[in-house]
């Protein structure tokens, strides 16, 4: 398995990931399937916004699930926050991918100096929310019924990991 920073290149199989997700899961608040076009769109904010999508890769150079952060909100007080995702393909989870990915996201953010990291988790994701409390993070509440997918309401816990970068944050 290797780590790397995913590229253009990578998007077919990063569609296939989030499309699965959103069809078979609660991970994506999202009821219709991306397309090209807004995976596109996704990596080039990405690409903008300096926000890493970093990839586990096989020996053959197979996508087995990626990591990524962006924008937790857009007032200039929160530039020391974001908020991440970690996906792995389906028939490759629960083999350590998730824990791998989600280490190197943080790895990542501590690089860029930021102090916050957020994960929005659909309540009933019992596996995200122990590998993340695993990890450090902790949970800082639960927004009742804010989804509703597949017929039910969906609770979402927020869960917070406070960094030590940076060391000298500035206001403006």
């Amino acid at each position: 398995m290797d780590l790397k920073f995913c590229t253009e290149a990578q998007l077919p199989e990063i569609l296939d990931i989030f499309n699965d997700a959103i069809l078979n899961s609660t991970a994506l608040y999202d009821y219709k399937i991306r397309s090209v076009e807004s995976m596109q769109a996704w990596y080039e904010d990405k690409l903008k916004g300096n926000y890493p999508v970093i990839g586990a890769f096989d020996d053959g150079g197979t996508l087995l699930g990626f990591a990524t952060y962006g924008m937790f909100r857009v007032r200039p007080a929160y530039k020391y926050t974001v908020e991440h995702s970690v996906y792995v393909r389906p028939d490759k989870r629960g083999m350590g991918f998730g824990k791998i990915l989600l280490r190197e996201i943080v790895n990542q953010a501590v690089g860029q100096n930021y102090h916050v990291m957020v994960g929005v988790i659909d309540a009933s994701n019992t596996v995200s929310i122990k590998l993340h409390e695993q990890e450090g993070f902790v949970l800082n509440g639960v927004w009742k019924e804010v989804g509703y997918k597949f017929g039910k309401w969906l609770d979402a816990a927020f869960y917070q990991l406070i960094l030590s970068t940076p060391e000298q944050p500035v206001e403006g």
